[in-house]
């Protein structure tokens, strides 16, 4: 069945392929369906599994507060709920702080971590980064999701040549339910695991976009303090890089992944 019942809530998941498992974390406002790329690439090499956070997509959309912390246990009962440990793990932006949040609290779930444009806090710390945050939240109060989706895809995927992903983008982001955005919302500022990156033997890629919200400087500064962390910049990409430029994007996965084959399967 594709719905499991998790911490008091409904969880809504799809299983494709064979192999070593590799679970999908979406990002805010997103749903498992945005992995598609990565599912029918994927599948044919891994057991893939995708997913929708509590507040999104099919899942459960219960009141808040919503914390990164309570997102991670979702993940890790839903993990252990279908004996996937220890499990390859990719999520970008929030998916991705879910990820780094199982890396510190659950790092045995875990055989390796991808993160796609995230790092390992989310302090606002100058008044464009607070302004950024709150303008959110005024657009949507004021004026639904459906315009904040609006705003969001020109940015996400400019150009005539993405015409189409942003019409897409726009109609399901139209479906978010509007406390359920702003909750996880307030879930994601000010969250840190930063003090424990150090401690985290998890092996992880971090794949930056060079047009990213957030310089590549910055995903540098934070993986030179763990001891088995690398990076990828995908050039001319921006935040969404999985959807915008999912060849490229599943490229650079695969090899990451490939490197975390124990010697005695690349043999046979």
């Amino acid at each position: 069945m594709p719905f499991l019942r998790i911490n008091e809530i409904v969880l809504h998941h799809e299983v494709s392929g064979r192999g070593k498992p590799l679970v999908f974390i979406h990002g805010l406002g997103s749903s498992g369906r945005d992995w598609k790329p990565q599912v029918d690439f994927f599948s044919r090499s891994y057991q893939v599994v995708v997913f929708d956070l509590r507040g999104h997509g099919q899942s459960s959309r219960p009141p808040g507060p919503y914390s990164i912390k309570l997102f991670a246990a979702d993940t890790a009962a839903l993990i252990e709920a279908l004996a996937l440990s220890p499990a390859h793990v990719a999520g970008l932006s929030l998916g991705g702080m879910i990820a780094w949040q199982l890396a510190a609290d659950r790092p045995e779930l875990l055989r390796s971590m991808v993160a796609v444009n995230c790092g390992p806090e989310v302090r606002l710390k100058s008044l464009k980064h607070w302004w950024m945050a709150l303008r959110r939240c005024v657009i949507v109060r004021l004026f639904g999701m459906r315009k904040m989706g609006e705003i969001l895809a020109r940015d996400l995927f400019p150009g005539t040549a993405l015409a189409q992903v942003r019409k897409t983008f726009v109609e399901r982001w139209a479906e978010n339910d509007r406390k359920a955005y702003v909750e996880t919302m307030r879930a994601i500022v000010g969250w840190s695991v930063t003090d424990r990156i150090g401690c985290m033997d998890v092996p992880t890629l971090v794949v930056a976009s060079e047009h990213d919200y957030t310089p590549v400087s910055v995903k540098e500064a934070f993986i030179s303090r763990m001891p088995r962390a690398e990076l990828a910049v995908i050039e001319n990409a921006h935040h969404a890089v999985p959807i915008e430029q999912p060849d490229r994007f599943n490229g650079v996965v695969a090899a990451f992944l490939e490197r975390q084959r124990p010697s005695q399967e690349l043999k046979t």
